[in-house]
C-alpha cells in the first residue's frame, strides 16, 4: 500500500492508498480540486472512503463523481452523505482497489463516523477520519463521552504497528495540551520534538504508529497514573472510572488554550 497525502482547506487531509495494480483509494475527499490535480499527476481512482459526514471530508465526492462516475463510494448508513454507493456498517469487510479493509463503528465525534482499517503483514494502516488523532481526539458533537471512550478503546487494541492515517493536521496542537496533562512523560517530549521537526520542514506528522500512541495519547492513557492523577486535581477528587477520566479530558481540551 502506496500512500499520499493531499492537502486541503486549512489542515485536512486526504489519503489517497495506491495499489499494486495503480489504482487508488481515496479517503475523505473534502475538495475535489487536490485529487483531480493529482489525476493529472497520474493518480488512478476507483473507490472513496468516507468516514463521516462533515462536508471537509465529504464535499468533494460529488464533483469527483462527474469525473469518474463509476467510482464506489463507501460510507456509513447516514442519509447526510448523498453521495453513497456502498453502506458500510460495523463489521463489514470491504474489497477496493485491491485491498480488503474492516470498517470499525466508531461513534462519538459523530453518531455513524466509521474507520477502515487495512491489515498487512508489513503492519496495518487505520483511516480513523476525526475520531483518533495523533496525540489527540476528536470533539464530541454528537456523541457521549461512553461512545467515544468505548470506540478509541475499541481502536486500541488493533496491533501497535498499525501506521495512523487521520483526517487533519492537529499533531502539534495536541501535544501542547497532552503536555500539560503529563509534563513527564519522555515518550511525549520525543514525539513532540519529531512532529516541530516534521512541520518545520513542511512534512505531515502522519503516519504515525498505534505504538506511538498509546505511549503518548492522553486519551488513550485514561487508565494511566499520571493522565488520572491530573485529572483528579481538575476535579477535586479521584475520577470515578476511565470514562470520567476522558470525559474531563476532553472538557480540558475543549476550554484549553496554548
Amino acid at each position: 500500500m502506496q500512500l499520499q497525502a493531499l492537502n486541503a482547506f486549512s489542515d485536512n487531509y486526504i489519503w489517497c492508498a495506491t495499489g499494486e495494480d495503480g489504482s487508488a483509494l481515496v479517503v475523505d475527499p473534502g475538495q475535489a480540486r487536490p485529487v483531480l490535480e493529482a489525476a493529472s499527476a497520474g493518480l488512478r481512482p476507483s473507490a472513496i472512503l468516507l468516514t463521516h459526514h462533515h462536508n471537509d471530508h465529504v464535499g468533494g465526492v460529488a464533483e469527483l463523481l462527474q469525473r469518474w462516475p463509476d467510482l464506489r463510494v463507501f460510507a456509513p448508513d447516514d442519509a447526510r452523505i448523498t453521495t453513497t454507493t456502498d453502506v458500510v456498517g460495523d463489521g463489514a469487510r470491504i474489497s477496493a482497489a485491491g485491498f480488503e479493509l474492516e470498517v470499525i463503528a466508531v461513534p462519538g465525534h459523530t453518531s455513524s463516523h466509521v474507520a477502515y482499517f487495512h491489515d498487512a503483514p508489513e503492519g496495518g494502516s487505520l483511516f480513523s477520519g476525526d475520531t483518533l488523532f495523533s496525540l489527540g481526539c476528536g470533539r464530541l458533537f454528537e456523541g457521549s463521552p461512553l461512545q467515544m471512550h468505548q470506540s478509541l478503546s475499541r481502536l486500541a487494541v488493533l496491533p501497535a504497528s498499525t501506521r495512523l492515517y487521520c483526517g487533519h493536521e492537529y499533531t502539534l496542537s495536541n501535544a501542547a495540551f497532552a503536555r500539560v496533562v503529563e509534563p513527564e512523560n519522555a515518550a511525549l517530549a520525543r514525539r513532540t520534538q519529531e512532529a516541530k521537526h516534521m512541520r518545520d520542514n513542511a512534512r505531515p506528522t502522519l503516519p504515525t504508529t498505534l505504538e506511538s500512541e498509546l505511549a503518548c495519547n492522553p486519551f488513550l492513557r485514561c487508565g494511566q497514573p499520571a493522565v488520572k492523577a491530573a485529572v483528579a486535581a481538575r476535579l477535586g477528587r479521584a475520577p470515578l472510572d476511565e470514562v470520567e477520566v476522558f470525559a474531563e479530558l476532553r472538557r480540558w481540551k475543549d476550554g484549553f488554550s496554548e
